[in-house]
């Protein structure tokens, strides 16, 4: 990317330092949102953008809360007033990785967040910088650039960021330490007190607050007051007022003489008709004639006009006075004045899209009076613009800060052309007449429910151009609820389990719509089981729990009526299920679960406040259910699936270990939670002729493939060990079988020989991780065995053997990857972590000890690959 000149002359992007905290004054706010005003300003003139956000945590943490807008409509934004924090978006995406993100254009965005592109069409380039308060990743700072400017460079944009990242993070610190400590009980440590202020100050659930940025530079508005005695006809007038009228105040006799001789002669009247209109107790309002510009230039007379607005007030015995003010007009009056007097229509709306200005062709064109315009968006007024296309040609404007033009067919048949030129504030656009659009009938619009150019809506009419798509039937839903029904979609198409689609529903549903209470309910013979809760009491959903589906409740009619309810206050959710347990919530949907004409279950949803369900949020929830439908029923047949193998799994493995004198043994199974949850790792403890085999494996895969070939090896290695042979011909048999199986599998394995009177072992190792022995003393170390490679790679491949000896109060430890891999390291640090743990260990027994070095990998959710663990304890046999 290259360097741009967005900036004032002389200077580059970048080099624009952001305040800091400021001391004093500014730096006094006690909301948090007049505390991130200032650098997200700062940010978005830095880059020259044309809008800011900040995002905030909210207090559950589920979600990131729009806390200020700088430069754009509140309501343009209202779909991403919340969005999750799991979610595919940019601003989520800083939060969560804590790094900051620079889009330069569409196509960057699309790229990387493919969904939110889907949502926003528009081309914007956007910055993401994360904001910390201690270290810890409270939200993020937003600001959006047009695409269509000169471009910056990256270096450009991220000393920008950095900037205003510390000036936002300075400012929330000095905002933190102003806050009162958190009130408790027992707050413990001065950490965790101060811990608990941080949160506490910088988690937002509110409304978003508008800044506006500043303005350009216009021409300043000139305005002086003045007092006129009527009785007496005797002026006073400030120094401003002198300045319009070009007089010095050493120079003006205070006489309406001395006023007049400033005046232009054509406009001698205006100001005498002023005088008669004040005596008769008119107000002055608008009366505008011409004064003398004494900065005329070669000589040339030049007049300024000026205009007199006031009122009359009795002065007592001073008489009548006329109280007013001397305005330059050479502002907005005349450029009203000079649009007034333009062939085109021409109109001005503010950033909400309500109109603020409309010139006289504008009202006619639009067939409406300027006072029904004014204050409203035109599509809200005009029938004929009623569409979401119309709506979302303005936000298109707006987000992208690119002119947009469209044509649309008045009710009498004509065509209007509409051009939008967006800025900062607000746009101004352009109506005119116009010819219709290649392929489109120039045929009266007909009433609502038919198509344009006849027919019904959808239709064609007789004889009409078959290249011409037909209109659409519907209306193309709004942006906002587009984004949460493909955000909701791309969600659940990473979802494989119940418990996956479950939490992926509470991520998303949650904060897209702002609901605070969740339940997910299964039908299943007839009755209702939770699947899944999130935000009520504790025990309140227990009354609900296997009710049949003849119970009058709204989840159960939801569903056996397939037709959503949506309760707005808690006295409508009451009249219509009189006695129905409420908490407290105020506003709830139930949303029936279908897939595929089949009934799958009910999703209910409850809000704190009492709310109006638009249909946009309707239909959103609407359709949001069925995906939900789908994907739970495709996940209840990947569980059955998964259950069934995992039996399969389950019956390969030892349910129980033989008791061997000298020897305790336990052995621990983790299943992974990705994917099938099926693996092929495996453990076993063998008798054999010179005592006892101790043997730990792992297939590559995770299938029901790769536990079938696990059970293949472990019946292997089990009859080549108790028919007698020494632990490298185990080995050798074991690969030489795999190889011939052709099952294009691999594996690793690591077979221990151990007597139990003597102490003595012999271990072979194929691929497989180092096992750990704890010394009697508490040392631990990982075992240097020889190894060889992985079963099933090479049909004659020679397996070295590794002899050591164990002293009584040794504690060997087998294990598969899956217990020491972790994400971003490698299989080093892992294996390091759990010798720490293993020495360290205070366990009682081996079970103990088995608990406690799994731990770890059991709380981990996401958990890639299956982890076995076999751990023996050596303390000799008796008698030896």
């Amino acid at each position: 990317m290259e360097e741009a000149a967005a900036l004032p002359a002389g200077e580059r992007p970048g080099d624009r330092r952001l305040p800091g905290p400021a001391t004093g004054g500014a730096g006094d706010e006690g909301r948090i949102e007049d505390v991130l005003a200032q650098p997200l300003v700062a940010a978005v003139e830095a880059l020259g953008g044309y809008g800011g956000l900040v995002y905030l945590r909210s207090r559950d943490r589920r979600s990131l809360v729009l806390c200020v807008v700088a430069g754009m409509p509140r309501s343009l934004l209202r779909p991403w007033w919340r969005v999750p924090v799991g979610a595919a978006l940019p601003m989520a995406e800083a939060y969560r990785s804590g790094k900051r993100l620079w889009l330069p254009d569409e196509r960057a965005t699309m790229l990387r967040f493919p969904q939110f592109t889907a949502a926003l069409p528009y081309s914007f380039a956007s910055a993401h910088q994360p904001v910390s308060v201690g270290g810890e990743t409270v939200g993020v700072l937003v600001v959006l650039r047009s695409a269509t400017r000169e471009p910056l460079g990256e270096a450009a944009v991220v000393r920008v960021l950095h900037d205003a990242g510390r000036s936002t993070e300075e400012r929330l610190a000095g905002f933190v330490r102003r806050a009162p400590a958190p009130v408790a009980a027992d707050t413990g440590t001065g950490a965790s007190a101060a811990a608990d202020t941080v949160a506490h100050r910088t988690e937002y659930d509110g409304q978003p607050v508008g800044v506006r940025l500043p303005a350009p530079p216009a021409h300043p508005l000139r305005l002086g007051m003045v007092e006129w005695d009527l009785d007496s006809d005797r002026w006073w007038a400030d120094d401003e007022a002198l300045a319009l009228l070009g007089l010095a105040r050493e120079d003006f006799d205070g006489t309406t003489a001395g006023v007049e001789a400033r005046v232009a002669p054509d406009d001698a009247h205006e100001l005498r008709a002023c005088r008669s209109d004040a005596r008769a107790g008119m107000r002055i309002g608008s009366r505008r004639f011409r004064v003398l510009d004494e900065g005329a230039e070669g000589g040339r007379l030049r007049y300024r006009p000026v205009e007199l607005w006031g009122h009359v007030v009795r002065a007592g015995s001073a008489g009548r006075l006329l109280v007013g003010a001397l305005v330059e007009a050479t502002g907005g009056v005349t450029a009203a004045e000079a649009a007034e007097r333009l062939p085109d229509g021409l109109f001005s709306l503010d950033q909400d899209g309500r109109v603020t200005y409309a010139n006289r062709r504008c009202v006619e064109l639009l067939g409406r009076e300027r006072d029904e315009l004014l204050g409203h968006p035109p599509w809200q007024v005009i029938d004929w613009l009623h569409d979401p296309h119309y709506e979302d040609r303005y936000r298109a404007a707006m987000l992208s800060q690119e002119p947009v033009s469209y044509a649309v067919q008045d009710p009498e048949g004509a065509w209007l052309g509409f051009v939008l030129h967006p800025g900062v504030h607000g746009l101004t656009g352009r109506v005119f007449r116009t010819g219709p659009p290649a392929g489109a009938s120039a045929g009266p619009v007909p009433e609502a429910g038919t198509a344009p150019g006849g027919g019904t809506a959808g239709v064609p009419p007789p004889g009409a151009n078959s290249a011409v798509p037909p209109p659409e039937a519907v209306a193309p839903p709004r942006a906002g609820a587009l984004y949460h029904v493909v955000q909701m979609a791309s969600a659940l198409t990473e979802a494989v389990t119940v418990r996956d689609v479950c939490r992926a529903v509470s991520e998303q549903l949650l904060p897209a719509f702002g609901a605070r209470e969740l339940a997910l309910y299964a039908v299943h013979e007839g009755r209702m089981h939770l699947l899944w809760e999130s935000g009520y009491p504790e025990g309140f959903l227990d009354a609900f729990e296997g009710v049949p589906l003849e119970t009058e409740l709204p989840g159960v009619h939801a569903l056996t009526t397939r037709l959503p309810l949506f309760f707005e206050s808690p006295e409508a959710l009451s009249s219509a299920y009189p006695g129905i347990s409420l908490d407290r919530m105020r506003a709830w949907s139930f949303l029936p679960l279908v897939a595929s004409g089949r009934p799958v279950g009910s999703c209910i949803l409850g809000w704190e406040t009492s709310r109006r369900f638009t249909p946009d949020e309707r239909s959103a929830l609407i359709a949001l259910g069925g995906l939900v439908a789908q994907a739970l029923e495709r996940a209840r047949l990947y569980d059955a699936e998964s259950a069934v193998a995992r039996g399969l799994q389950e019956g390969l493995l030892p349910h129980r270990l033989p008791a061997i004198e000298g020897l305790v043994s336990t052995g621990r199974y983790l299943p992974g939670t990705q994917g099938m949850a099926i693996g092929g790792d495996w453990y076993d403890v063998i008798r054999t002729e010179r005592g006892v085999a101790l043997v730990i494996g792992d297939v590559e895969g995770h299938s029901v493939g790769a536990a079938a070939v696990m059970g293949q090896l472990r019946s292997a290695v089990h009859a080549f060990a108790a028919s007698g042979h020494p632990p490298q011909e185990v080995v050798t048999h074991t690969n030489r079988l795999l190889a011939d199986l052709e099952a294009d599998a691999f594996a690793t394995c690591c077979y221990i020989e151990l007597d139990p009177a003597t102490g003595r072992a012999f271990a072979v190792r194929a691929g497989h991780p180092p096992p750990l022995l704890r010394h009697p003393d508490g040392r631990t170390e990982a075992l240097d065995l020889v190894g060889g490679v992985m079963l099933g790679v090479e049909a004659n491949a020679l397996y070295p053997v590794t002899a050591f000896t164990l002293a009584p109060g040794s504690v060997l430890a087998l294990y598969t990857d899956g217990l020491v891999e972790q994400p971003g390291s490698d299989i080093g640090t892992g294996i390091e972590a759990v010798r720490r743990a293993f020495a360290h260990s205070g366990a009682d027994s081996v079970e103990e000890l088995a608990d406690q070095l799994v731990g770890p990998a059991r709380g981990v959710e996401d958990r890639p690959d299956d982890v076995a663990l076999l751990l023996t304890a050596y303390r000799r046999a008796p008698g030896a």
